[in-house]
């Protein structure tokens, strides 16, 4: 090849190279809403804000009853008073929506939480806020807030008996009456807890643990008999993610 047909090749090329836009990386799907619940109508069943979740029902014992107060623009709902643990009655209110698959995430990323406000009193020892599931069973996800520093923390579990357990500990506390959003994220490598927007602690989970069950999801106590798993305080905005 002469000096002239290699220069006129090596310009073409430069010229096809600057031409030829670069290949676009792969666009990532935004999260997607399969659950959402607000609490501005006062109703015995709390509809599904996302047009794919199933509804929670309020379970009472004891002459529990919930309560509203005002947030933002809108309503929140207050759960009864933490029970004494020697108390003969308890009132007490669980919110419960049947099974769905898309409340199972497998191994997808996902993430759920909701907006709350309480005092140390409303979470006694332990409080479940939002769950779906149960450990050493079919696995589970869980927010809960518990501990001798009375922080949130996020919970994620395999199916099966021994499964282990990845908790991510929030370093933050949100126990002074104020609202608060309280975030749990599961990634392909971590489960992160986020407060008010912040990242607050985190845990490594291998991508090989997969949570699914047929249990309904539960708003405000492990179940309704569980009293000492209640929740005493304020919620909002409970919303479950995929992606």
């Amino acid at each position: 090849m002469n000096k002239t047909l290699s220069s006129l090749l090596m310009t073409a090329a430069v010229v096809l190279s600057a031409a030829t836009p670069a290949a676009a990386a792969p666009a990532t799907a935004a999260p997607v809403i399969v659950a959402k619940y607000s609490f501005d109508a006062a109703a015995a069943t709390v509809n599904d804000l996302s047009g794919r979740g199933v509804p929670l029902k309020m379970r009472a014992a004891d002459g529990g009853a919930v309560k509203y107060v005002a947030h933002g623009d809108g309503k929140a709902l207050t759960f009864p008073a933490r029970c004494a643990d020697n108390a003969t009655k308890c009132a007490r209110v669980l919110l419960e929506g049947q099974d769905d698959p898309d409340l199972d995430p497998g191994t997808k990323a996902f993430s759920f939480g909701l907006s709350l406000a309480a005092s140390a009193a409303a979470v006694g020892s332990e409080s479940n806020l939002l769950q779906k599931g149960v450990a050493d069973a079919q696995g589970q996800w869980k927010l809960q807030i518990g501990g001798k520093k009375k922080l949130p923390s996020c919970v994620v579990a395999g199916a099966g008996k021994g499964a282990k357990r990845y908790i991510a500990k929030s370093s933050a506390g949100v126990l002074d009456n104020k609202w608060h959003t309280v975030t749990c994220q599961r990634t392909a490598t971590q489960l992160i807890i986020w407060v008010d927007g912040q990242n607050k602690g985190s845990v490594a989970v291998p991508s090989t643990v997969s949570i699914a069950n047929n249990l309904p999801l539960r708003v405000g106590a492990q179940n309704l008999n569980a009293k000492k798993t209640m929740f005493g305080g304020a919620i909002d905005d409970v919303t479950v993610s995929l992606g």
